[in-house]
């Protein structure tokens, strides 16, 4: 049952309307991933491919949520098979989100069980530092669940991380889904400055509180609710670099172990559907990085 899941789209990751354009994508993961690739740059690669996004796009193409729209930009920008390489210019300018999100629709149009995991990478430079991250999860037939990082795809972007291992088999010790991340500082000393969007001393989107929203966010995904990754919901629990109270720490070490290790189909579907405070509301909050934030109803 979960793996017919997981090969179905979600609201987020359907084509709708321009499915035909993927009629001449193939099938292998891998390839898929290249093509993902391909089609994407990050918003913060501008550097590594010499290329300055244009204003307009770097503020406002990763606040598109869902793959119909991404594809209608791509579209309108290069009107070419989604197989032919973009130039720079013609790319979508997303984040990591983007390149999972629009790989697991490739691999579910293909018949391929995929998730999206949010975590935690420490393959982005040097220094210990676990940076905030979303990949693919996908299902090998022999091997079972692999996670894959399509902005690796390309051997240049490895090349200059200085990547040493098959980006469709990320080892799961370089790449901490967001329970395990937690599990890591609460049950076996981690350095909570080490996990985050940047360290410490770049701002507060650091330690266990950005963690536990990142929890919320790949249970979320593990129940084909992709949002932005700044979509935010439920209780307040203060703002950004604030220690988190001691009854939401016990709240998430409850939930983590729902979402690392081996994962349970029943149990991240039971508990989204049952806990107000996890499950994705119809109306979320949208901190923009960029454009700021704004209420958002949801599809």
């Amino acid at each position: 049952m979960s793996l017919a899941f997981y090969a179905t789209q979600s609201t987020f990751s359907d084509p709708g309307e321009l499915l035909p354009r993927y009629a001449d994508l193939p099938r292998d993961p891998a390839r898929l991933a290249r093509i993902t690739r391909d089609l994407l740059i990050h918003r913060l690669e501008g550097d590594i491919f010499g290329h300055t996004h244009p204003a307009d796009r770097l503020h406002n193409d990763a606040e598109t949520r869902y793959v119909d729209d991404i594809l209608r930009l791509l579209v309108a920008r290069d009107g070419a098979s989604l197989t032919r390489r973009r130039e720079p210019a013609d790319r979508f300018v997303g984040t990591c989100r983007d390149f999972a999100l629009l790989h697991s629709s490739f691999l579910r149009h293909a018949g391929i069980p995929a998730r999206t995991r949010c975590g935690f990478a420490d393959y982005f430079g040097d220094g210990g530092f676990h940076v905030d991250h979303v990949v693919t999860e996908y299902w090998d037939g022999e091997r079972g669940w692999l996670l894959a990082d399509p902005e690796l795809a390309d051997l240049f972007v490895t090349g200059h991380w200085k990547v040493d291992f098959d980006p469709m088999d990320v080892p799961r010790d370089r790449f901490l889904v967001a329970g395990e991340a937690w599990r890591a500082i609460r049950e076996q000393g981690a350095d909570p400055e080490t996990f985050g969007l940047h360290p410490p001393a770049q701002g507060p989107l650091w330690g266990e509180r950005f963690v536990s929203g990142n929890i919320r966010l790949d249970l979320a995904a593990l129940n084909k609710v992709e949002p932005l990754l700044w979509d935010v919901w439920g209780e307040a629990e203060g703002e950004p670099g604030e220690p988190l109270p001691e009854a939401a720490r016990l709240f998430y070490d409850r939930v983590a172990p729902v979402v690392s290790g081996e994962i349970s189909f029943e149990a991240v579907r039971g508990l989204f559907r049952e806990d107000d405070v996890l499950r994705t509301p119809g109306t979320v909050t949208c901190y923009a990085p960029f454009n700021g934030p704004s209420r958002v109803t949801l599809r």
